[in-house]
């Protein structure tokens, strides 16, 4: 009997240790170690080169809530409110929020690949891509619209997973509330919900159509919208006033589809091409897959809607989560029983992709990934033609010179006269100069600054009127059209920072009133 008891008194402790281990090694155990992994790193690095362009934007446009500005929705200008009054305002406070939406999208994406029919291995293969595709590093690395959107789509994707396999229509009333975060996010996410309405329309899953709970979630996506809606009514669309600017301007540059869809490879990581190409395979053509093919029409034209309208080739990124996961499904039931293949798998994808690491985080100092770049021989396309006379990516670039800048405005500022200075204005000619005045000027006693640049237009030139101005840019030619005095103060310009030209003091304008002729500093581009 004493022998009994001691084997049931050992036999619970057996137990839980069994559950214990499983707990530690099982899927959602190896997902959380990636995503947490990947939340450290980008903490790590938070602080490395300066403030994304950007992120001063937000940072402006956080001091002017609205339901809407020229350039985006309200909700993250709200967010960097929030981060700025909870937080505050330093790189790792700005960074904290985009790092844990980062590692969120690699959970949302192994879950996907859990409901899609994948075990352990493919749920930590999906996490493990997602964790390493440069698209998704970068953009968790600063607080910027797109870290939200592939999280925002992929919980769409999600509950239209949920809908198909338990026929829960009412679950579109989620896919609603979502799809509505997302306008008030980016307006793109209109792309994603266009591609699942063809993919619906092009299987049997149509029928859902004929579904009231499908327009419910339609009418409550549209109802959180709306504020935004009646916000770009009452501007005249501006939104649209500076799409159309951009194309006409042709300031973005335009590949074909052979460039395009080399971009989409390169962008997602190379070695994650077989992957999400096997993930569309097994949505269209896998016995399992099929029923999700709804997921492989939405992405197909969500990236043919990109390349037609000639977007940037980020413009898709949000799309192919879905499709990773269903990749890794994919990979998982071809190695069948050759186990090996799995470990083998992962370390590939790790060493493939650790070459081009410094490309997606700043974790060199700028001399020596210049250096490293050379030696690699490759640098990342730019988007637009702007970015090309940068050595470094645009997006460490733009990260740079910002408190030079506003010290050298500052120094023309403060040796003005103090009855000048009063009446001077800080001119800028797009919204990172003016958002780095904005952010940065206070501590040398610099006003606010005023641009014609997207949403800096609609704020106006408040009380001045252009008597005495400090213009951050432009040419002496083109402003002594305009200005009867113009003297070169100074210039700005850090060796690797893409923005960089002169600083003059300007005044008596010849025959206007900033007042009256702001209308026509509009710059919407």
């Amino acid at each position: 009997m004493g022998h009994s008891r001691s084997a049931e008194g050992e036999a619970p402790s057996l137990q839980e240790g069994i559950e214990k281990q499983h707990k530690l090694t099982g899927a959602t155990a190896f997902v959380l170690y990636i995503a947490a992994a990947t939340f450290l790193v980008h903490m790590l690095t938070a602080g490395r080169y300066g403030y994304f362009r950007d992120e001063l934007y937000y940072l402006a446009c956080a001091r002017h809530l609205a339901l809407g500005y020229v350039d985006q929705p309200p909700i993250i200008a709200l967010v960097t409110w929030l981060i700025v009054h909870t937080v505050g305002a330093s790189l790792l406070g700005l960074r904290f929020l985009p790092a844990l939406a980062g590692a969120a999208t690699i959970w949302v994406t192994a879950m996907i690949a859990r409901e899609l029919g994948g075990g352990r291995f493919a749920q930590g293969y999906s996490a493990l891509s997602i964790a390493l595709a440069a698209v998704y590093v970068i953009a968790s690395h600063q607080l910027t619209m797109n870290v939200f959107e592939p999280l925002v789509w992929m919980g769409c994707a999600w509950v239209l997973i949920r809908i198909i396999k338990t026929g829960n229509q009412r679950l579109w009333l989620w896919f609603g509330v979502l799809a509505g975060l997302g306008l008030e996010n980016k307006y793109s996410i209109t792309i994603f919900a266009f591609g699942v309405v063809v993919g619906l329309l092009l299987t049997r899953k149509r029928k859902f159509l004929l579904s009231p709970w499908i327009w419910l979630g339609g009418a409550i996506a549209l109802a959180i919208f709306l504020p935004n809606l009646i916000w770009n009514i009452q501007h005249h669309w501006p939104f649209i006033q500076l799409m159309h600017n951009i194309r006409a301007s042709g300031i973005n540059i335009h590949r074909g589809p052979t460039a395009f869809l080399g971009e989409q490879i390169l962008m997602m990581s190379p070695l994650n091409f077989p992957v999400w190409l096997a993930g569309l395979l097994f949505l269209f053509f896998a016995r399992d897959g099929r029923r999700f093919r709804v997921l492989g029409w939405t992405f197909v034209v969500v990236v043919a809607t990109v390349m037609i309208l000639n977007g940037k080739d980020y413009y898709a990124a949000p799309a192919y989560p879905m499709m990773l996961a269903a990749g890794a499904v994919a990979l998982e039931r071809s190695f069948g029983r050759r186990q090996w293949l799995k470990p083998v798998a992962g370390t590939l994808l790790i060493a493939g992709t650790a070459p081009f690491f410094p490309m997606m985080l700043p974790i060199l100092p700028l001399d020596t990934y210049l250096h490293y770049q050379e030696k690699l021989g490759f640098s990342p396309p730019a988007t637009e033609k702007s970015h090309l006379a940068s050595l470094l990516p645009q997006y460490y670039s733009d990260d740079l010179g910002w408190p030079q800048l506003t010290a050298d405005v500052a120094r023309v500022y403060n040796s003005l006269p103090p009855a000048q200075r009063k009446q001077t204005a800080i001119f800028c000619q797009n919204y990172g100069e003016a958002g780095a005045i904005d952010f940065f000027g206070p501590k040398y006693g610099l006003p606010k600054a005023i641009s014609g640049h997207q949403t800096y237009f609609l704020w106006g030139p408040r009380q001045y009127t252009g008597q005495s101005m400090i213009i951050v840019g432009d040419t002496r030619a083109n402003l002594e059209c305009y200005l009867q005095q113009v003297t070169r103060a100074g210039s700005f310009g850090e060796p690797y920072a893409l923005e960089r030209g002169s600083i003059w003091l300007c005044r008596e304008p010849r025959g206007w009133n900033l007042q009256q002729i702001w209308p026509r500093l509009k710059h919407w581009d």
